[in-house]
């Protein structure tokens, strides 16, 4: 039966609320010695899952071995002392019991216990290897942690973490963030698990809300066949009607245009003054950086935006790409369509948009 809610996740900055120095300065190394530990403990859990897993597939061990991942109390040929989820935890509450609070210990523990099963057939076909997290990974906690209120003013809000204050910091956000936290606050929506990343010194809540789906009258008769071509980004049809959905030179020229505007300052970074060190000579090609990566993402949220909202306005229940397949194939043997031309980050802001309108998508 599918579900009348979806998992929304939004990424807010906030800041430690707390003048005194030297008690900011405690709760910072809390929080990164917390980080280093997460890292830590979530590839060990990683490695214990996947030596489980191919525990029965050691051919070179003695028969008796290669026995059954269970509960020993509760199937004889089991060889754990407890049940297969515990088995990761107790390795956790091993080396961080009294050094991380208890519930990102079972947070961790469920979220990696949740990504290993998404992945366990593709590792043992041999199709992908195991995980790897870096050091900036995000520090998992539950939904019922997260306790928000305004602040005095009522443009940002205040939340207390295991003891530790911070404030939200919406600045000149024009998105949906705000809503969304202040109907949090009031109880019309629910917190879910959610997590802290420190990325450069910044801090961000990866704030998870279960929201409910909306409600649009969709017929599932009505098909929206919908194609993705560097010509034109997406061109659709419905019934008797087509629509074009960006064109080249909106998209690829200027994505074009960014790759050249920052190789020409990669040559230029050599005569440029020093001062500082690198820092000071690359300060121009940081601010170019990420430029490429943002404008791609923000044109593609916006083409997705546009093929549901033709699809809602017709009642098309049905979103059909059509000879995807193909043409993904074709890109790969295509050097330049496969620099330039995202055809995995469309279909997955399709996909994320789709769901939400209560759109079925199928891929061709």
């Amino acid at each position: 039966m599918e579900k009348d809610t979806l998992i929304l996740t939004r990424k807010v900055q906030i800041y430690l609320d707390c003048d005194d120095q030297e008690q900011r300065s405690a709760y910072y190394k809390k929080l990164f010695e917390w980080q280093d530990m997460v890292y830590r403990g979530s590839n060990m859990v990683m490695t214990h899952q996947y030596i489980q897993e191919q525990m029965k597939d050691l051919i070179y061990l003695r028969d008796d071995v290669k026995v059954k991942l269970a509960n020993f109390d509760k199937d004889p040929e089991g060889i754990f002392t407890t049940s297969k989820m515990n088995t990761t935890y107790r390795i956790l509450s091993l080396y961080f019991k009294g050094k991380l609070p208890s519930d990102i210990l079972s947070s961790m523990n469920m979220t990696l216990n949740r990504a290993y099963s998404t992945d366990r057939l593709a590792y043992w076909k041999g199709e992908k290897s195991l995980r790897n997290y870096k050091k900036d990974m995000p520090i998992p906690f539950g939904g019922d942690q997260v306790k928000l209120s305004n602040d005095e003013k009522g443009r940002d809000f205040i939340l207390k973490l295991f003891k530790i204050p911070f404030r939200t910091y919406l600045g000149k956000d024009r998105s949906d963030k705000k809503v969304l936290l202040q109907r949090a606050l009031v109880g019309q929506i629910k917190i879910c698990a959610s997590s802290i990343q420190i990325v450069k010194g910044k801090i961000f809540l990866l704030l998870a809300l279960e929201l409910p789906k909306k409600k649009y009258e969709l017929k599932d008769h009505i098909i929206a066949e919908a194609s993705l071509s560097v010509e034109h980004p997406i061109t659709v049809s419905i019934d008797k009607n087509s629509y074009q959905i960006g064109n080249k030179e909106e998209f690829l020229y200027r994505r074009m245009a960014i790759q050249a505007a920052r190789y020409r300052l990669q040559k230029g970074a050599a005569f440029n003054k020093g001062g500082h060190g690198r820092k000071k000579k690359m300060k121009s090609m940081e601010q170019v950086n990420e430029q490429e990566k943002r404008y791609v993402d923000s044109r593609l949220h916006l083409y997705s935006r546009r093929l549901i909202d033709l699809c809602v306005k017709s009642e098309a229940g049905t979103l059909l790409l059509v000879n995807q397949t193909n043409k993904e194939e074709f890109a790969k043997e295509d050097e330049f369509l496969l620099r330039n031309w995202s055809y995995y980050g469309l279909i997955e802001k399709i996909k994320y948009k789709a769901n939400m309108a209560g759109i079925n998508l199928i891929v061709e």
